[in-house]
């Protein structure tokens, strides 16, 4: 169904860790496990929000990354 959506992505899990994901969003995290798994594109910046922890997509979407609906709905396909 994602391919559907948007084929321009290519989403994959990775765990925080894996992710190298900004400092802020790190720092935002607090003491959530490093070995958490997120759902996403990291050359486009977006999670996906379905297959992610909230707490993550929120501290994300704080930042300069996009959740997948958001990313649709700005026209960034």
């Amino acid at each position: 169904m994602l391919l559907e959506l948007a084929p321009d992505l290519h989403f994959k899990h990775y765990t925080i860790a894996e992710a190298q994901l900004p400092g802020e969003v790190l720092v935002a995290l607090g003491d959530l496990s490093k070995d958490t798994e997120i759902c996403a594109d990291l050359d486009h910046n977006v999670v996906n929000g379905e297959h992610t922890d909230e707490r993550i997509v929120r501290a994300l979407t704080d930042s300069h990354w996009y959740d997948l609906p958001q990313w649709m709905a700005g026209g960034m396909r």
